[in-house]
């Protein structure tokens, strides 16, 4: 299997995190390895980060399973030559087949080109992304992260991260800043591999317990 991330917390990068933050160390100590498998396919994983917006993962993932069955294969012209009524038959809403038709329709156009993607700096993939209706800046992140593999990208939106980081430096006093915008500059430029040991700290309900 490939990885987009295989972060071993003997790493230099790893180390030096942990290094400039004892809090953070705990937690790399505590979770270890992390591996995040590898994409290979762009506009399929907007189709199932589309579906899977506002739904539990059980309930995206038997959607998604439907439509791979009813399409045979998750590309534009599976998605634009297949009809509104069958693709609403596996639970699409009416938005939700609105957006991920748009995103076939910008691909099948050569707006969105998933092999130019790697020349661009984040923003502008973000910029991109965004213009695309359906997709917002989260979706674009979590697309930045783990289809790309960026590893500067830190989304102050997301909840869970959120959540995970006033955990973990419960015991640090914050101004008017929440711990993510407090921590970030500490990050950089390694913000995305802080942001996975975020999350797989909720994983495992770490995030349920008392701070570390």
């Amino acid at each position: 299997m490939q990885y987009l991330f295989d972060i071993d917390p003997n790493h230099s990068y790893v180390r030096e995190l942990g290094n400039n933050d004892m809090l953070l160390n705990k937690l790399i100590v505590q979770i270890g390895h992390i591996r995040i498998p590898a994409q290979q396919d762009g506009f399929k994983y907007l189709v199932r980060s589309l579906i899977g917006q506002q739904l539990s993962t059980k309930a995206a993932e038997t959607i998604f399973l439907r439509l791979v069955q009813l399409c045979g294969t998750i590309t534009p012209d599976a998605i634009l030559s297949t009809s509104e009524e069958d693709l609403r038959s596996v639970g699409l809403s009416k938005n939700k087949l609105s957006y991920i038709r748009n995103v076939a329709e910008h691909v099948k156009e050569g707006v969105l080109d998933f092999r130019k993607l790697g020349d661009m700096d984040d923003e502008e993939i973000i910029r991109l992304l965004t213009s695309i209706k359906g997709i917002g800046r989260w979706t674009s992140e979590m697309f930045l992260i783990f289809y790309l593999g960026r590893q500067d990208v830190l989304s102050f939106g997301d909840s869970g991260l959120k959540r995970a980081a006033e955990w973990l430096y419960a015991s640090e006093k914050s101004s008017s800043q929440s711990q993510l915008h407090r921590k970030h500059p500490h990050w950089r430029p390694y913000s995305t591999i802080v942001s996975l040991y975020l999350w797989e700290a909720i994983n495992r309900g770490l995030v349920q317990n008392k701070p570390l």
